[in-house]
């Protein structure tokens, strides 16, 4: 027999408007939407009923399984804990962000990541799992180990999106010093000579290992279809060698031309959403809301802080003048499931996966009250 379920008295949020109305759940799918209240539904109070939210670049996971420098925690648990703090936050597809490439001062130890892979199709496998979750790798091209890492990966189908990252300092994210110092300088008690060093090393490692690294990458997501991210891009030159490499997102750039750029070539910008609950970057680089005022923000990331995906939204449809609701949370739902090839889910679409969250917002900080995935009650 059909499973079916009927949600009423809900504010939906579709693609193109917010309409009072009420939703009809059969077998996992969105069956019917409809305007007006049903008798015979569970009553959603007036609550915002919104797509289950996508999540393409999150390093949650990392700082379960490594929550301290030097820890690692068992991976399952990790795992599990990321997950539920995930499925709370209306998270309903993650895309776990798995780092490969180390140097000889720091980094995840070959296998590593492979292990967290494994573990991840396990909890799958075992029904583990409230979100559905999928791996972004997120490759740092000047590492000289990076290949080797990726090797670990060249068969697994969970891999659907890799970023081409490059953290050498005097560039992209650390165009200037400031940053890059506090990061690896003070908090490290560095002296100036081994500061020096650091950077020295780290600088040739990228003019030797970047630009064959980033080639040899591109070329192995491409021929198994998997979306290819460009990373702190800074410049023009960035943008033009991103589209070269058949980049289809364009993740945290740091300067307002690089990212009009890449808007324009018809790349995906994302930014963060604790850019956009904060009011400007950590890091000192562009504001995520300038970019949604000038039409250029196409993804909201919750980077480090996964409830923030559920309240940038909020705050970018009451700051940001023609950025409506249904437009604000496209930016975390349809837009990032098309960008990566996720066509059934992301929408409050007849036919579309039943991946819902119930959401309560009367000012402030939203409530998150329900999840679904797949008509299924997760949280």
């Amino acid at each position: 027999m059909s499973r079916e379920t009927i949600l009423t008295n809900a504010w939906l949020v579709l693609e193109d408007r917010v309409m009072k109305g009420s939703l009809v759940i059969r077998d996992g799918f969105i069956a019917d939407l409809s305007e007006g209240h049903v008798a015979s539904g569970e009553d959603m109070e007036a609550d915002y009923l919104v797509p289950g939210l996508v999540e393409l670049h999150t390093d949650h996971l990392e700082s379960h399984y490594s929550p301290r420098p030097g820890l690692r925690w068992n991976a399952m648990s990790a795992l599990q804990s990321h997950d539920a703090q995930i499925a709370s936050s209306g998270i309903t597809t993650v895309f776990d962000c798995l780092r490969l490439g180390s140097y000889a001062d720091g980094g995840f130890e070959m296998g590593e990541m492979r292990m967290i892979a494994d573990t991840i199709a396990s909890a799958r496998s075992e029904n583990r799992l409230r979100a559905d979750h999928l791996i972004h790798l997120r490759c740092e091209v000047s590492a000289g180990d990076v290949l080797d890492h990726f090797a670990d990966f060249r068969t697994d189908n969970q891999v659907r999106l890799i970023s081409l990252m490059d953290h050498a300092p005097g560039q992209r994210q650390f165009q200037t010093m400031d940053q890059f110092t506090l990061y690896y300088k003070t908090q490290r008690g560095l002296s100036d000579q081994a500061f020096a060093e650091f950077v020295a090393k780290r600088q040739a490692a990228s003019a030797r290992y970047s630009d064959s690294n980033r080639k040899v990458l591109a070329e192995a997501c491409t021929a198994r279809s998997i979306t290819i991210a460009s990373h702190d891009d800074a410049t023009l030159g960035h943008v033009a060698e991103a589209v070269e490499l058949g980049v289809g997102l364009a993740e945290f750039p740091t300067s307002i031309e690089a990212a009009q750029a890449s808007h324009q070539a018809g790349m995906s910008v994302l930014m963060g959403a604790p850019n956009v609950v904060r009011g400007g970057s950590h890091s000192g680089n562009i504001a995520a809301t300038d970019l949604a005022r000038l039409g250029v923000l196409d993804v909201l990331s919750s980077d480090y802080v996964p409830f923030s995906l559920i309240y940038a939204p909020f705050i970018l449809a009451e700051t940001v003048d023609g950025l409506d609701l249904a437009a604000a949370f496209r930016l975390v739902t349809a837009t990032p499931a098309k960008t990566v090839g996720l066509d059934d889910r992301g929408s409050l679409t007849s036919g579309k996966r039943a991946d819902l969250v119930r959401v309560r917002r009367q000012s402030g900080v939203p409530v998150v009250r329900s999840v679904w995935r797949q008509g299924e009650r997760v949280a």
